[in-house]
């Protein structure tokens, strides 16, 4: 052990402060990755009184399920205003901010590293908890103050700057939508009248006289050469994924096919997979391999996966929980993302069976969506949001991978 390594229980205490006057309202749980979010709890007729208050620089932990979770939920507070937590955390701070930062502590709680060690001293329970001595026995590498600001200055250099890249991605996907809604459900896309077609300088389709047609199956009219399909009709090719058995680590062994999860279709650009399999794994399971610019959509999973899309900017496979789309073009592709961006609450609510009602390819397939026709279709410009996004998402995956690398050298770090 490096000589500037310390117990962790010398630096801080516990706080055991409960909401005895009530003045915190808001009750925040720990998410696994660690950091506070609401809770879930159903608080209907409980004595809030005995919660547990969490004021700005303190901590809160789980102990209880890091055997389990091989992690353990801790997290800091920024928040100026105190807030609840459940009485079964722990709640700590730490005894001199001038010997130790609450940043550079946080960071520390945020390695992997620190979450093998803390599952290595759990105890014999199914859940596998950690004891609060155990906790405080743990150590980490204390350099000088200087030296933790130097190094938490660093990392909340990439960390702000991923906030400000996914916030950019967030304004990507709302100007998309926005223009989305615009030209192909209010039909007010820009059009030349003189040489009667899409031109980004021309005037707005409906509201200038663009000739209409009367839908039958929408009940409303939409420009002349339009045409409501299925999803089925709109794409070229659709097909739903596979798991190679668990049980041969040679299917799972290779770095050899990108192999995607519902819960990584989130809304978004996709870039990479969390999980590989091998050629070997892929033939012998019902997985297939996809094209770049494929569209997914989760079929079903926790939370609010289901019905979330995916684009795919490599080529991966998926579970069998996935429904891939392959469209004609990159055009026709954008076109169906965002289309499915925007009716994500009302194809999820087409969900049926079971006690978690769920999606299925059929289901996805008879969606009916306006095609536009092939003149229209392909003019509109939602590739460069695609394009916009996907940089942004590489950028982040380097900054993350810088992130990680700041946080590893924390355990050699020296005065």
């Amino acid at each position: 052990m490096k000589s500037n390594y310390r117990r962790l229980g010398d630096y801080i205490k516990p706080i055991k402060v409960r909401n005895s006057d009530l003045k915190a309202k808001e009750l925040l749980g720990i998410n696994i990755n660690k950091y506070f979010m609401p809770s879930v709890a159903n608080v209907v007729g409980t004595d809030l009184s005995k919660y547990k208050v969490v004021q700005q620089n303190q901590f809160a932990c789980n102990r209880m399920h890091v055997g389990r979770d091989y992690r353990i939920p801790v997290a800091v507070s920024r928040s100026e205003e105190p807030f609840m937590v459940s009485p079964a955390y722990d709640v700590f701070e730490i005894n001199d901010t001038q010997e130790l930062m609450p940043e550079y502590l946080m960071m520390w709680f945020s390695r992997g590293e620190f979450d093998r060690n803390a599952w290595f001293y759990t105890d014999a329970d199914v859940r596998g908890g950690l004891a609060w001595q155990a906790f405080e026995d743990m150590q980490l590498p204390i350099p000088h103050i200087n030296k933790q600001r130097e190094i938490v200055a660093e990392y909340n250099t990439i960390q702000n700057r991923i906030k400000l890249n996914e916030q950019l991605i967030q304004k990507l996907e709302e100007t998309a939508q926005a223009i989305y809604r615009e030209w192909f459900v209010e039909f007010e896309f820009p059009y030349d009248f003189a040489q009667g077609r899409p031109d980004e300088n021309g005037k707005p389709y409906k509201s200038n006289g663009g000739e209409m047609v009367w839908c039958e199956e929408l009940e409303k009219e939409i420009p002349k050469g339009w045409e409501v399909v299925s999803v089925k009709d709109f794409c070229k090719e659709m097909k739903s994924g596979g798991t190679p058995s668990r049980d041969n680590n040679n299917y799972w062994d290779s770095k050899d096919i990108p192999w995607l999860k519902t819960g990584e279709v989130c809304n978004r650009v996709l870039i990479s997979s969390e999980e590989h399999i091998s050629i070997e794994g892929c033939k012998n399971s019902s997985a297939k391999i996809l094209p770049i610019n494929t569209v997914l959509i989760a079929m079903y999973g926790e939370g609010k996966t289901k019905g979330q899309a995916g684009y795919l900017r490599f080529e991966a496979t998926t579970n069998q929980a996935c429904c891939a789309m392959i469209c004609e073009n990159e055009s026709y592709s954008t076109f169906l993302y965002y289309f499915l961006r925007i009716k994500q609450s009302e194809i999820a609510n087409l969900a049926n069976g079971g006690a978690q009602p769920n999606l299925s390819k059929e289901l996805i397939e008879n969606i009916r969506i306006i095609r536009p026709s092939p003149n229209d279709i392909n003019k509109h410009d939602f590739v460069k949001f695609i394009n916009y996004s996907e940089i942004l998402e590489r950028e982040n995956q380097k900054l993350t991978e810088l992130k990680d690398l700041l946080l590893s050298k924390l355990a050699t770090v020296e005065n």
